[in-house]
């Protein structure tokens, strides 16, 4: 079994669009490096090569920051990476899952053409019913390891992401991920945006902050007309003249907002009245006020606290990775 030192590690998060990676000493982030590289160009192109290449120059990279002074002996990895579109698949862990049962699903795995380090691989955890997949996550649990360690997550609460998915996580009294929901809205916003007859209406890059005013118009759009209309009318926004780009894309972001909103108050999802936000900051912001105008209390993540707690949730699970592997030997010395 291999041995990764907390001391010196080096952690990966391989999403749909993006992959990162750190090299940490302790808790110091020596060096990170990014990609816009994610598994979305797995489905679209059918080929795991660029994800290959691109994890593998991250990793170098890194070490390459950090100097000889730093020598990781492992690479901790959890997203995508350890899913059927990923470099390792990895099975999840069922729900109610947290941390100890996280650590049991990880797997040691070595990726040659990647690196000479050993791999530990996160599980993902999924939520079924009637023993069917009901939602599924991979990544996101780790980032709620760190919340809840770092104490930025008061439980019972809820976790949402709001990246190319757009996924509420329920975490109860003990710390577990309990159930989850997933939608594409992230992945629909952006397609939207570029890939429709909207793309004139719209900026051709997304923005850290969004009109309120005009988000309100697209969230009361979608629940009078359905979604499918609220788009549409962005066309008719500019036609008619009505809003500039940016603001016809509050528009946009509050139909969206609106349609997973409501879903999630049917579902009965949002009964804890705590939520911690993390991802895209213009979405994230809109996110809060829509949950305050229900009286559910939201807090944002900046940026750098949602790469600090991912990062102590993957420590986390390396350290009790090395403490299970301890105990066992503990134990069969005693046998």
């Amino acid at each position: 079994m291999d041995v990764c030192s907390e001391q010196h590690l080096i952690c990966l998060d391989l999403g749909t669009t993006y992959s990162r990676v750190w090299l940490l000493c302790g808790d110091e982030v020596v060096a990170r490096s990014i990609r816009p590289v994610g598994v979305r160009l797995v489905a679209t192109e059918g080929s795991t090569r660029r994800i290959v290449t691109a994890v593998r120059d991250l990793v170098a990279d890194v070490r390459s920051q950090a100097g000889d002074t730093h020598q990781p002996k492992c690479i901790a990895a959890a997203g995508m990476i350890t899913s059927e579109l990923g470099l390792k698949e990895i099975p999840h862990v069922v729900a109610p899952a947290g941390l100890k049962e996280i650590v049991s699903g990880s797997q040691w795995h070595h990726l040659d053409e990647i690196s000479d380090l050993p791999f530990l691989m996160v599980p993902g955890v999924r939520t079924t019913l009637n023993n069917s997949p009901e939602d599924v996550m991979r990544g996101e649990e780790t980032l709620c390891l760190g919340l809840i360690s770092s104490g930025a997550l008061t439980i019972p609460g809820v976790v949402m992401n709001l990246g190319s998915h757009w996924k509420a996580i329920k975490v109860d009294s003990s710390g577990r991920i309990s159930k989850s929901v997933t939608s594409l809205s992230g992945e629909l916003i952006d397609a939207a945006r570029t890939q429709t007859v909207l793309a004139s209406s719209l900026p051709k890059e997304f923005l850290c902050k969004l009109t309120w005013k005009w988000v309100e118009a697209g969230m009361t759009e979608c629940r009078q007309a359905g979604l499918p209309r609220a788009l549409f009318r962005i066309r008719l926004l500019e036609i008619g003249k009505e809003g500039t780009a940016e603001e016809r894309l509050a528009f946009l972001a509050g139909a969206f907002i609106a349609a997973d909103l409501d879903a999630l108050v049917a579902r009965g999802f949002l009964e804890d009245k705590q939520v911690v936000l993390s991802g895209r900051p213009g979405i994230a912001d809109c996110w809060r006020r829509a949950l305050q105008e229900i009286s559910v209390q939201a807090y944002v993540l900046s940026t750098n606290d949602t790469e600090r707690v991912f990062l102590i949730g993957l420590q986390q699970i390396v350290n009790g990775v090395q403490s299970r592997k301890e105990a066992q030997e503990a134990q069969m010395s005693i046998g």
